[in-house]
C-alpha cells in the first residue's frame, strides 16, 4: 500500500481553580453644580483609597490602580420634550487584586454599602507563571490527541508507521487543493490556540469558578 496522508485535530482542555481575584468597582457623584460634583467626587474616593493603600501595605491586596476622574454634563428631558437644566456627573474606575478570597469577600460586602460605590464584577485570573506551564501543558495533550488518532487511524487499515508532517493553530494547516511552492514542511510548528473561561460578568461572583484552559491543533501525518 502507499503512503497515506492522514489529516486529525486534536484537543484538550484543563480546569484550575483561580489564583488572583480582580474586582472592578466605580464611585459616581451627580449634581447641579460641576465644582459640587468633583468635591463630592473626592470625599467619596479618599476614604477608599485610604483603605485600599492600607490592605496594600498590610498584604492582603496585591495591587490595585484607579483611573484618572471623568466629568462630563448632560441636559436631560423632561416628559414634555423640554431641555432642563445640566447635569454633571463624575467617576473614577478602580481595579483590586486579590488573592485571598475571603478577604476579598468581606471587602466586598463592606464596600458595596459606601455612598457612590457601585461594585461591578469580578475577574478571575490565574498567575502569569501558572497560566504559561498550563498551556503548556494543554498544548502537549492536545498534540498527543491528534498522534494517538492518527495512530489509530493507521492501524484500522494496516499501517504502523506514522510520522508528522504538520501541526498548527486552527485553521493555519495546509490545504491539499491550495498551491504550494514544495514539499509539505516536517513538524513546522508546535504552536497551539488557547482560550480561557474566566468566569467574569456585569454581577460580582464571589464564589470561584475553574478557569478553563483549552488547546485545539490540526495535524497531517503520513502512514507507511
Amino acid at each position: 500500500m502507499s503512503d497515506v496522508v492522514i489529516t486529525v485535530r486534536g484537543e484538550h482542555e484543563i480546569r484550575i481553580a483561580p489564583e488572583r481575584a480582580v474586582a472592578h468597582l466605580t464611585i459616581r457623584a451627580e449634581g447641579p453644580e460641576r465644582g459640587a460634583v468633583v468635591e463630592r467626587m473626592s470625599a467619596l474616593t479618599e476614604p477608599v483609597r485610604d483603605d485600599l493603600a492600607a490592605r496594600k501595605s498590610a498584604g492582603t491586596v496585591t495591587d490595585w490602580t484607579s483611573q484618572r476622574v471623568s466629568v462630563w454634563s448632560e441636559r436631560p428631558w423632561n416628559n414634555e420634550g423640554r431641555r432642563l437644566n445640566p447635569v454633571h456627573y463624575a467617576t473614577v474606575d478602580f481595579s483590586v487584586t486579590f488573592t485571598d478570597f475571603a478577604v476579598l469577600s468581606w471587602w466586598a460586602g463592606d464596600v458595596a454599602e459606601r455612598d457612590g460605590v457601585q461594585l461591578g464584577w469580578i475577574e478571575w485570573k490565574l498567575t502569569p507563571e501558572t497560566r504559561a506551564q498550563t498551556e503548556r501543558d494543554v498544548a502537549t495533550q492536545a498534540v498527543g490527541v491528534a498522534v494517538a488518532r492518527a495512530t489509530a487511524y493507521a492501524g484500522a487499515i494496516g499501517l504502523a508507521d506514522v510520522t508528522a508532517l504538520e501541526i498548527a493553530d486552527l485553521g493555519l494547516l495546509a490545504r491539499h487543493d491550495r498551491p504550494e511552492s514544495g514539499p509539505a514542511p516536517r513538524a513546522l510548528m508546535a504552536k497551539a490556540s488557547f482560550a480561557a473561561d474566566t468566569g467574569s460578568g456585569p454581577s460580582v461572583q464571589l464564589q470561584p469558578e475553574d478557569i478553563v484552559v483549552s488547546s485545539a491543533v490540526e495535524a497531517r501525518f503520513v502512514a507507511r
